[in-house]
C-alpha cells in the first residue's frame, strides 16, 4: 500500500504516453507484479481513492483525482530560504483554471501585443466564452470581423481594445466590436 503513489505515477506516465490506461496484464508487467491479483488489489485501492474508475466495458479510465498534482507550500522568488520539509496539498489544474467547463476554451497566443501583462507569444490562455465583459478585463474580441486579444477599455461612450505593448496602437472599432470571451487564466510550457 505504501507503494501506491509510485504505482499511480507509473500509470499516469503510461497514460501521458499512450492516451489510455493499460489492461491488467500490461499493468502487471509495468509494475513488476508476478500475478494479476496484486494488480486487482491496487486498482481497487486506487478506485476507492477516486484515482481510477471503470468504463461500462470494464476498462480502466482516469478517475476524478487522476490528474491531481502536488502543489507545494511555497518557494521564494527572492532570496533563498532553508529547504526543510516541504508541505504540500494537491490540485487538479482544471479545477483551478476552469469554473465553467462547457463554456471554457483554450486559445494559443500569437503575437506580442500583450507582453507587458506577461502574456507571451506561445502562451495558452484560458477563455470563458461570454459576450459581456467589464472594462479592464482581458478579452478575446472580434473587432471588424477579426479576432484579437486585448484589454477592454472605454473612451467617452466607445469601447476600445488596449494592447499591453507600446509598439501597438489602441484599437478603436470602425464598425463593430463583439466580445468572444474573457481570459480567466494562462499557462506556458518551458522547454
Amino acid at each position: 500500500m505504501e507503494q501506491d503513489a509510485a504505482h499511480l505515477a507509473k500509470l499516469q506516465d503510461y497514460y501521458a504516453d499512450h492516451g489510455v490506461l493499460p489492461p491488467y496484464s500490461t499493468v502487471m508487467a509495468l509494475l513488476g507484479f508476478k500475478s494479476k491479483s496484486p494488480v486487482a488489489a491496487l486498482v481497487a485501492r486506487l478506485k476507492l481513492q477516486c484515482f481510477l474508475e471503470s468504463t461500462p466495458e470494464k476498462r480502466l479510465k482516469p478517475g476524478s483525482r487522476f490528474f491531481e498534482r502536488p502543489i507545494f507550500d511555497s518557494v521564494r522568488a527572492g532570496l533563498p530560504a532553508a529547504a526543510g520539509d516541504m508541505r504540500y496539498d494537491t490540485l487538479t489544474i482544471d479545477e483551478f483554471l476552469v469554473n465553467n467547463p462547457s463554456s471554457t476554451v483554450l486559445v494559443n497566443v500569437k503575437g506580442d501585443s500583450m507582453i507587458d501583462l506577461g502574456i507571451m507569444p506561445g502562451d495558452t490562455v484560458v477563455v470563458e466564452k461570454r459576450n459581456v465583459a467589464q472594462v479592464g478585463d482581458v478579452v478575446i474580441a472580434i473587432v471588424d470581423n477579426e479576432f484579437t486579444l486585448k484589454t477592454l477599455g472605454k473612451e467617452k461612450n466607445q469601447y476600445t481594445l488596449i494592447p499591453a505593448n507600446p509598439a501597438y496602437p489602441i484599437i478603436r472599432p470602425l464598425r463593430n466590436l463583439e466580445i468572444f470571451g474573457v481570459v480567466v487564466g494562462q499557462f506556458r510550457k518551458y522547454k
